[in-house]
């Protein structure tokens, strides 16, 4: 019972914490909440848990601060993620659903997901390492050029413009590409990028000799934009919301935003988010692994099409955060991200 009463204690001096921003003493405590015990209680309560380092004094006041390990007990004992209102979320489906494309999916992401919690969002580009092959398209553009398209899983598309040395714009050719694009989505859709480069290369021996060199001209291009190693990517937004809690960090915000312009350090994160899969995670000061983020907490989950996460989202602040609210959005936006990408 002095355990879960002691839970409570804590969770009272988080929530006004991150409220007020300013330490919480006994007397606060009992006049905020309904704590149903006396003041030397709670004070007892209180002593109780800065012993076991959950709760701290920042300095000679009598009102206590939480620890990162007391942030981490209080985030480890929710019970549940508060669900977004009815509201929010319809808000959230039709600023996301109003995207034309990839690009634009993960700028209005950002800046939305910057808006819900005030902190800095951190988006990553859908990885190609994770996706899948949706579709190929072949389309003549005149003359004897074609244009090859490869759509992905995630919503990426990529181009190829090949020379194929014959006029396609004719009953044999458009014969001849309506067998070639069966085939070619026959050997690479609903397989990895790596599984469907793996493929094309048998797909000249499967057709008639006379589509051989076309087939292969075009099995080229496909594998040029399977295999080309393309740089992951991340955006931000909302930098500037750091500066409005600035007193929180105690150094200054230098490191922060050093480690922030260090896209590698955030792709390592999300990356690692998106492969262990699941629900949301939260890293707490000193649970980061770069010392420029100790002063932080990163709220982060994966995003991607159905059940295969391809990339990582999330945000970035000071460790007094409010955890369940900022949590809640990011799974929101998640969920809806994922349910655009499935589309």
């Amino acid at each position: 019972m002095s355990e879960d009463r002691r839970l409570r204690v804590l969770r009272a001096i988080v929530q006004d914490y991150v409220h007020t921003s300013e330490p919480v003493g006994s007397k606060a405590l009992l006049e905020r909440h309904h704590l149903g015990v006396s003041a030397a209680t709670v004070r007892n309560d209180m002593a109780v848990l800065e012993e076991e380092g959950l709760i701290a004094a920042p300095h000679t006041s009598a009102g206590r601060v939480p620890t990162d390990a007391g942030y981490r007990l209080f985030v480890d004992r929710l019970s549940a993620i508060k669900p977004m209102s009815a509201a929010e979320q319809r808000a959230i489906s039709q600023f996301l659903e109003g995207a034309v494309d990839l690009d634009d999916v993960v700028d209005r992401t950002v800046r939305l997901l910057s808006s819900l919690t005030r902190q800095v969002a951190v988006v990553q580009y859908p990885s190609l390492s994770r996706s899948s092959v949706r579709h190929v398209e072949l389309v003549p553009i005149g003359g004897e050029r074609l244009l090859v398209v490869l759509i992905t899983t995630t919503g990426r598309v990529e181009q190829r413009v090949i020379d194929v040395g014959t006029d396609l714009v004719t009953d044999d050719g458009e014969q001849a590409l309506a067998t070639l694009r069966a085939e070619l989505n026959r050997a690479t859709s609903g397989r990895t990028l790596a599984e469907a480069s793996t493929e094309l290369s048998g797909v000249p021996e499967r057709l008639d000799p006379a589509l051989r060199d076309l087939v292969r001209a075009i099995s080229t291009a496909l594998q040029d934009a399977l295999v080309e190693e393309r740089e992951e990517r991340v955006v931000l937004a909302g930098t500037a919301n750091l500066a409005r809690v600035g007193p929180d960090f105690t150094t200054s915000l230098g490191p922060v935003l050093e480690a922030l312009e260090e896209h590698v350090v955030l792709l390592k994160l999300l990356g690692t988010v998106a492969e262990e899969g699941g629900g949301v995670a939260v890293r707490i000061g000193h649970e980061n692994p770069y010392a420029g983020l100790h002063t932080t907490s990163m709220v982060t989950t994966g995003y991607g099409a159905g059940t295969d996460l391809v990339a990582g989202l999330g945000v970035v602040g000071p460790t007094r955060m409010d955890y369940p609210t900022t949590m809640a959005a990011v799974r929101a936006v998640a969920t809806y991200v994922s349910r655009i990408l499935a589309q």
